[in-house]
């Protein structure tokens, strides 16, 4: 069973928030806010936070430009990953992905079936890496943004999580470009 140790001293991740959408604006992107009370409320630090229309070639340069940001560990975007046809956004993260983190799609999937029964078949949530970067798109409900991080991304980005987490394997992910 998972579990936070302790002894092991807290270490606060940099994270990106990208909101993806057609109708959104500062003063109502209640998503990203969610995320960002989130994040900050568990220690760790915004380093990024914006918003973009559901364009695919525009939030693959978005994304891009903030794994090439050394001062970004994470980007958690919300949005767009839904069934219609200005949904888009996975299919940019895919665009952008070195490695697909395949099981966070199925474990978003399972807690969303606790909150929402069988409408959780129509989130595409994705995970990936990319640049030594992790990248999170979720859903643009502050419900879904609220069950990714209390349930998931609260814990695989706390390095004293049990057994293992995300931030513990930072300084591998982009072992395969120093060895070149």
């Amino acid at each position: 069973m998972s579990r936070i140790d302790e002894s092991k001293m807290f270490l606060p991740v940099r994270i990106a928030v990208l909101t993806v959408s057609d109708t959104r604006s500062a003063a109502d992107d209640r998503s990203g806010d969610t995320l960002v009370e989130r994040l900050t409320g568990a220690g760790h630090h915004l380093a990024g936070r914006t918003i973009i229309h559901d364009d695919r070639a525009d939030i693959a340069q978005q994304l891009r430009e903030w794994i090439a940001d050394s001062a970004i560990d994470v980007i958690i975007s919300t949005g767009g990953t839904g069934l219609t046809g200005r949904d888009v956004t996975v299919e940019a993260h895919r665009d952008v992905y070195e490695k697909e983190i395949d099981a966070f799609g199925t474990v978003f999937t399972i807690v969303s079936m606790q909150k929402i029964g069988t409408s959780a078949v129509q989130s595409r949530a994705t995970a990936g890496v990319a640049g030594g970067t992790y990248l999170f798109a979720l859903p643009g409900s502050p419900g879904a943004c609220r069950d990714a991080w209390d349930e998931i991304l609260a814990f695989q980005l706390d390095y004293r999580h049990r057994p293992c987490n995300f931030v513990e394997i930072f300084p591998r992910l982009d072992e395969h470009q120093r060895r070149k």
